[in-house]
């Protein structure tokens, strides 16, 4: 006996359909915004104007041979940690000791000076408990995850705050003077900070390290990053251009890529958000946004009694109500009524929900989760090609990030679209999971100088 479908569950469906078609990203949109990033990277190693920064990291690759025994020191937001590394050659690394803390509003909005006591501070207590105290010629790397102008492989001036912090007295500075300054004032005689880095070109440091095939680091989580590793001839805004290898890892700091095409909801986010006009990609593909693009879709549809048939928008009218993890719940429940869905809507006050309203909202993230994993393949692809035009070797690219390694699907929809991309040639391309590039890769870059 065939199904009747009512007036409002044909709607939800054509709405569904609406959806898919306007974020959907076609093979031909993938190789356009893959072939205008190229020309972005192109003009950001030439100094010309370019949403792409194309920062030089003054540093290569590690060998895979590099030993002994490094620190490493990663603030990468309020969690603060540090750990002991033993580098053993062949890809080898062993973890000798690992402490952490959160910085309380104390440090993270007071002043340049109870910050890095308290980090100087946070090290020399470190040292004892490992029994380093006496150890001579420790040699730290110091992950900082902000944004930075680096004129050397440990040194770089603070550009600007992010992640809620707003330490005064450190924009503008060299934050490897004020650590060491501050390890010189605890009596901390042993420890020199040997590099500074990027948590993305830590991931790519981590990977390579073990994979000598490994040219390309990704961050998809919160935010989003890439790095690779580049010819110093075409680095143009290189003065020198030279080094041992002749190579150089780039930090390209993709996030700010803006040659992509905006829906009306992402014009809306980027108004409202913190840094209208900047940060575009990041904007369309990292967890700190897709939640509440999602969030604005549905009010549209809320609006158009298209979605809980006009209710609920006092609810998800909120701003950033809808999260990002969220969205991974709800494109995991399988069930054919959307009993997960309807439990997590329950917890956000959303009330009666019907089935067709959970298959909807389930699309909506679909659209979402899709078009960022499509996005971010295309502008991986762009990478690709600037290093090896004809993909004629294979390239294992690191990544690390919680969207990328816990959203269901999101790792495989990347895959599938660079095979779109390059057919059987996508077979070079290995995406590997690399955890804690920003902590052991701080350390290996240690050993590298």
């Amino acid at each position: 006996m065939p199904v009747k479908i009512s007036v409002h569950e044909r709607s939800v469906r054509e709405s569904v359909l609406y959806q898919d078609k306007n974020f959907y990203i076609s093979l031909a949109q993938m190789r356009r915004i893959s072939r205008d990033f190229r020309s972005e990277m192109a003009r950001g190693l030439a100094g010309d104007k370019s949403s792409l920064k194309m920062i030089p990291a003054y540093v290569d690759k590690p060998s895979g041979n590099e030993a002994g025994r490094f620190i490493a020191l990663d603030l990468g937001g309020t969690n603060l940690r540090i750990l002991q590394l033993e580098l053993k050659g062949k890809g080898r690394i062993l973890k000798h000791g690992e402490k952490k803390v959160v910085l309380g509003e104390k440090y993270i909005k007071g002043t340049a000076q109870s910050l890095f006591d308290f980090i100087a501070g946070f090290i020399k207590d470190f040292l004892r408990e490992e029994g380093l105290e006496q150890t001579s010629g420790l040699m730290l790397g110091f992950t900082f995850s902000f944004p930075i102008q680096q004129s050397g492989i440990a040194s770089g001036i603070l550009v600007h705050w992010t992640k809620d912090f707003s330490v005064s007295g450190v924009v503008g500075k060299d934050v490897v003077v004020l650590l060491e300054a501050a390890l010189k004032k605890k009596g901390i005689q042993n420890v020199s900070v040997a590099a500074l880095v990027n948590d993305t070109v830590g991931t790519l440091a981590a990977g390579s390290y073990k994979d000598p095939a490994c040219d390309i680091a990704v961050i998809l989580g919160t935010g989003t990053n890439a790095c690779y590793q580049e010819k110093l001839s075409n680095i143009l805004k290189w003065p020198g251009r030279k080094s041992k290898t002749g190579k150089m890892i780039v930090n390209i700091e993709w996030g700010n890529f803006n040659k992509i095409q905006l829906t009306e909801y992402d014009r809306l986010l980027d108004k409202k958000s913190d840094n209208p006009g900047f940060q575009i990609l990041e904007k369309m593909v990292s967890g700190m946004y897709l939640g509440e693009i999602a969030r604005l879709l549905m009010v549209d549809l809320i609006k158009r009694k298209l979605l809980f048939r006009g209710g609920n928008l006092a609810v998800l009218g909120k701003e950033k109500i809808f999260k990002t993890e969220y969205m991974s719940r709800i494109e995991f429940d399988n069930s054919a009524e959307g009993v997960d869905i309807e439990a997590l809507l329950k917890g956000l006050k959303v009330a009666d929900s019907s089935a067709q309203d959970r298959l909807l909202i389930k699309s909506i993230c679909a659209a979402v989760s899709t078009r960022a994993t499509r996005i971010s393949a295309a502008v991986l692809a762009g990478v690709i090609t600037k290093i090896d035009p004809s993909l004629s070797r294979r390239h294992t690219v690191a990544v690390d990030g919680s969207v990328y390694e816990k959203y269901p699907g999101f790792a495989g929809n990347i895959e599938a679209a660079l095979k779109e991309l390059f057919g059987k040639k996508s077979r070079n391309i290995v995406l590997k999971v690399t955890k804690d590039g920003s902590g052991i890769g701080a350390a290996i870059i240690a050993g590298i100088v």
